[in-house]
């Protein structure tokens, strides 16, 4: 049965809000230890990394946020949705916070957003983990991204903000555990996505002309682990970051860190915690 749930029954006791750049981000921080930056994808929020953050927590002290546009956080007023702009606003959160550095973590246009920040702030790069990341101009697009794209589509977008066009969307982007696509799942994407301004915000971002960086990546020299589903084409990641490391899900789809969370955390885990040959960071 249909239902609607309020976003603003995703403000529980663990939410933070900071200001940045004139904008609320809202934040959630658990843990102690060297600092690890959690970074959701597009149409998403830090909730796709509840249960990776609660692995991770145990060990490191563990950030995720709502990247400007979506979550909690809602829409730039300024309509700017660069990826190196969203470098940017990362960089002057982890200000706000005091956080020297930290290693990165991002999924599909988090990413993306990481290994722009990495290009950017190296000094503040510890490790960087690359989960199914955007960014590369072959790789194929979510449908809603496309729909956002086309006029025609873009005007079609509101008629399909239903929850059941929710379930739909959040079902043809996951691999074999189709499971995982519940009603828990359901209600918070749909909230969400329906938050005021979200709509409009993930239009802008969709119609937002990026600058294509992938020249540059081989410039990385963080130890750099990728973590890509089987079904995932136009990452090149492994071949153009040196001395990266890549582990393949064989039955994922986009949406890796709400799918397999166990195997997510588990390969991040033991990425932070190994020992890895790398430059000195004033050398990079």
């Amino acid at each position: 049965m249909s239902r609607r749930v309020a976003v603003d029954d995703y403000i529980d006791p663990d939410s933070r809000f900071v200001r940045v750049e004139g904008h609320n981000l809202h934040y959630k921080r658990a843990g102690s230890g060297r600092s690890v930056l959690l970074l959701h994808g597009s149409g998403s929020s830090l909730h796709c990394f509840d249960q990776v953050a609660a692995t991770l927590s145990s060990s490191f002290d563990v950030i995720r946020l709502d990247l400007p546009g979506f979550g909690l956080t809602g829409p730039r007023l300024d309509r700017d949705y660069r990826v190196q702009t969203y470098a940017t606003t990362v960089a002057a959160f982890l200000n706000r916070l005091g956080v020297v550095d930290a290693s990165v973590v991002g999924n599909s246009l988090g990413g993306n957003i990481a290994w722009n920040f990495a290009l950017d702030y190296p000094q503040r790069v510890d490790r960087l983990v690359l989960i199914n990341a955007t960014g590369y101009p072959g790789k194929s697009l979510p449908l809603a991204l496309r729909l956002a794209r086309n006029p025609i589509g873009r005007a079609l977008l509101p008629r399909l903000a239903s929850r059941s066009a929710t379930a739909r969307n959040l079902r043809s982007a996951v691999g074999s555990r189709s499971s995982v696509v519940d009603d828990e799942m359901i209600d918070r994407v749909h909230a969400m996505l329906t938050r005021p301004g979200n709509q409009q915000a993930f239009i802008d971002f969709a119609n937002t002309d990026q600058i294509d960086r992938t020249a540059e990546i081989p410039a990385i020299t963080v130890p750099t682990l990728v973590l890509r589903s089987a079904s995932i084409d136009g990452q090149h990641f492994t071949r153009d970051i040196p001395g990266s490391h890549e582990r393949v899900h064989p039955s994922g789809g986009h949406l890796l860190p709400d799918e397999d969370p166990a195997w997510v955390a588990a390969a991040v885990l033991d990425f932070l915690t190994t020992e890895v040959a790398a430059q000195p960071k004033e050398q990079r």
